[in-house]
């Protein structure tokens, strides 16, 4: 009997890439809608179809869902964060689950460095008056990247490669990472504390976890520096948006620079009535290169697992 990779969703035109991988091994790709599903829907795609394998990009893989494939063999998120995926219930199981961990290291440093560079130029808030029939170059109120104090939280792939981009402007940098244990070349490694009382921009690159939820809150807006930015291109539900409404309202932020939401795809009208406020649609890890090597890859640890291959990136079994 052929065996069936179930494609939940897809953040892009087609799954031609997908397709033509998954086939040309021999295996049977069933797709989802483009959309992501309900998680009820997703597990009664499971039990229609028996999957071998899932390949999942925003779709909720639940514990049901897991639980009603006898023959699943991986979970493979088109992907890094792991948040839409129950990944014990697969562990409980023998199920490994993957992701690729390093397709967009570029894209997302880029976007973090660009809503830096966005703030300190006024790029957005001028576009925006321009366009509006204002031409009023002495309202400028305009900072010098390299005389500011950039802190990452969260410093792995993603943060080191931002630390280096925003290090040629020569800005000072700041790291708190519960995995960082000393200095490196050029970032001063600090408690989350001092980082937010010393940073004029916070750019947030932690995954989001149990203990990371709402990492950002009131308490912590109110350490950071008055007037500063917040920057997050990581997960939606590391910030909690009413706190930054809030902290905007009041000044303590000057500019929140946000390609994630917890309650994305739906934008809170009260967020979106802030001046300071630039706001993308969950794309800092897009680019041409990053969604083709992003499938490719995916779908090929897919087909290693199939194969009875070990997996080049598993998250849960070793």
């Amino acid at each position: 009997m052929q065996r069936t990779v179930l494609l939940t969703d897809y953040a892009w035109p087609d799954n031609q890439i997908e397709r033509n991988i998954i086939e040309r091994a021999g295996l049977q790709l069933i797709s989802g809608p483009a959309t992501p599903a309900t998680p009820e829907a997703i597990e009664a795609l499971v039990r229609l179809h028996q999957p071998a394998a899932i390949l999942t990009c925003w779709a909720q893989v639940s514990a049901a869902a897991i639980a009603s494939a006898p023959r699943l063999s991986i979970v493979a998120r088109l992907g890094v964060g792991l948040d839409n995926i129950a990944v014990e219930a697969a562990t409980a199981r023998n199920i490994v689950v993957t992701n690729v961990p390093d397709y967009c290291v570029e894209e997302v440093s880029d976007h973090a460095v660009g809503f830096a560079l966005a703030w300190t130029r006024g790029l957005v808030q001028f576009d925006r008056a321009v366009r509006a029939g204002q031409w009023e170059p002495s309202s400028a109120r305009l900072r010098r990247l390299s005389a500011l104090t950039c802190g990452l939280i969260g410093y792995g792939r993603i943060g080191r490669a931002t630390a280096r981009k925003l290090g040629a402007f020569g800005c000072r940098l700041l790291a708190h990472d519960p995995y960082m244990t000393a200095d490196a070349e050029g970032i001063h490694r600090v408690t989350l504390e001092r980082l937010l009382d010393e940073s004029d921009i916070v750019i947030v690159h932690a995954p989001l976890t149990a203990g990371t939820h709402h990492l950002i809150n009131g308490a912590r807006l109110a350490q950071m520096r008055r007037g500063s930015l917040l920057i997050n291109v990581s997960r939606g539900g590391i910030v909690d948006t009413d706190a930054v409404v809030a902290a905007l309202e009041s000044g303590q932020l000057s500019a929140a620079a946000l390609d994630v939401l917890e309650s994305e795809p739906v934008v809170p009208a009260d967020l979106l009535a802030q001046p300071g406020v630039m706001c993308t649609p969950h794309v800092a890890f897009s680019s041409d290169a990053a969604l083709a090597e992003l499938r490719r890859r995916a779908a090929e640890e897919v087909v290693r697992v199939l194969r009875g291959e070990a997996p080049h990136h598993p998250c849960n079994l070793r």
